[in-house]
């Protein structure tokens, strides 16, 4: 066993032996919204740094803490405080490890109780009476683990978000080594790179770990992109869009995409990211599993619609494109084939919410059905948007030519 000043004792022996405190040199850099470019250092043993800051008692904090080979201020921690401070006033510190994490990872993984016991003293400081509860941690890769043993040692500690904690040295592991829903009140986690480490080389864990875990595009890790950094840029952007990771509960992503789980929970859906706590369902003793797709990695919010459409009268089957309309904007087109008397039903991931749905756009190919009916009829029309679902009887529309295509649209009287 070895002792150090303040922050305890540590078993000396696997997987707890790490490196001192001091040799580490933990950083806590503090932005505000009066700072968002240039970081403040707080000091845990020294309260008058908190004191002299931009540091609000009123205000939310949010740690942001890295992972194996990052360090604090990297590029996309800032990005991450910047995107908070476009919504709301915060404190947002990052956690700057990077002496303890730029090391063989076996070492690092090592040290990540070291660092995850000088977190826990920082928590513990009650200057001012400032509450636990407004206290968020989120840990990427190893800095997941680092958040859950900070709450581990923290009592009432709000909420820990776990992005792609890293499996090896900690899956399957007892709870006091790894992150786990019982290190605070509330932990959700995004999985984006728990494909096996042999063959695909995929670094985080594929086992659940909160009450909540996503699983965008299922767990398999993206194409073109650099290994587990997605589960950040993901969360990133959800702050600035509180609907555009809407997620479903599933078995499994080949059920998620076959369209089986688009129906709606009692509690509505959970958003992925930085509004997964308004998720009624959030205190479930059970672990859930939730999955979603996401756009491209330019724009990654995506909106799911689900349109079925019913067709009645003589017309021949055929391939038919459908695009849906609102007072935001309006979706691509989406391909679908149909026949009379039968049901078209599919889920599509659209890159932008049109808002309250107005129309459905069909459009039908030549050589697939015949032009030169007059009328087609549609028995019924179902969309529905998340949570919202609308439904049109007995619904016209009429055909015109335009280049090779029939396009069909609500007539303008019945």
């Amino acid at each position: 066993e070895v002792c150090y000043d303040s922050i305890g004792c540590f078993s000396d022996s696997e997987p707890w032996a790490g490196t001192s405190p001091e040799k580490i040199g933990a950083r806590i850099l503090l932005y505000t919204n009066k700072n968002p470019n240039n970081f403040q250092i707080l000091h845990s043993s020294d309260p008058s740094t908190i004191e002299a800051s931009n540091f609000q008692t009123d205000k939310k904090t949010q740690f942001i803490i890295h992972g194996f080979r990052n360090k604090g201020d990297e590029s996309w921690l800032v990005a991450m405080c910047k995107n908070m401070f476009e919504v709301e006033e915060v404190n947002c510190i990052c956690v700057d490890w990077k002496k303890g994490s730029q090391t063989t990872y076996t070492q690092a993984a090592n040290n990540v109780h070291v660092v995850g016991a000088q977190m826990a003293q920082m928590l513990a400081m009650r200057k001012l009476n400032y509450s636990y509860l407004p206290f968020h941690l989120i840990g990427h890769s190893l800095g997941a683990h680092v958040a859950g043993e900070a709450g581990r040692k923290t009592l009432g500690l709000g909420r820990i978000t776990g992005l792609d904690p890293v499996e090896a040295n900690f899956e399957g592991t007892p709870e006091e080594v790894r992150l786990d829903p019982s290190d605070t009140g509330f932990v959700d986690v995004i999985h984006t790179d728990a494909a096996p480490l042999i063959p695909f080389m995929g670094f985080g864990t594929k086992q659940q770990v909160g009450p909540l875990d996503f699983f965008p595009k299922g767990r398999e890790e993206m194409s073109g992109c650099k290994k587990n950094v997605l589960s950040y840029k993901y969360y990133s952007e959800s702050i600035l869009n509180p609907k555009g990771f809407t997620t479903y509960p599933c078995a499994c992503y080949r059920d998620f995409e076959s369209n089986k789980c688009f129906p709606c929970l009692d509690e509505g859906f959970p958003q992925m990211g930085h509004y997964a706590d308004r998720f009624a369902g959030k205190t479930r003793e059970e672990q859930q599993k939730f999955f979603l797709n996401t756009g491209d990695s330019s724009k990654f919010a995506c909106w799911r619609y689900g349109v079925s459409v019913t067709l009645s009268g003589r017309t021949a089957t055929g391939q038919i494109k459908v695009a849906l309309f609102g007072n935001k904007g309006n979706t691509r087109q989406y391909i679908g084939i149909i026949k009379p008397g039968s049901t078209l039903s599919s889920e599509f991931d659209a890159d932008i919410d049109v808002g309250t749905i107005e129309k459905v756009k069909f459009l039908w190919n030549n050589n697939v059905v015949n032009p030169t009916l007059p009328r087609v009829r549609a028995a019924k029309i179902t969309m529905q948007k998340g949570e919202e679902k609308t439904e049109h009887s007995t619904v016209s529309f009429c055909t015109f030519q335009k280049g090779t295509r029939i396009c069909l649209r609500p007539c303008l009287r019945p």
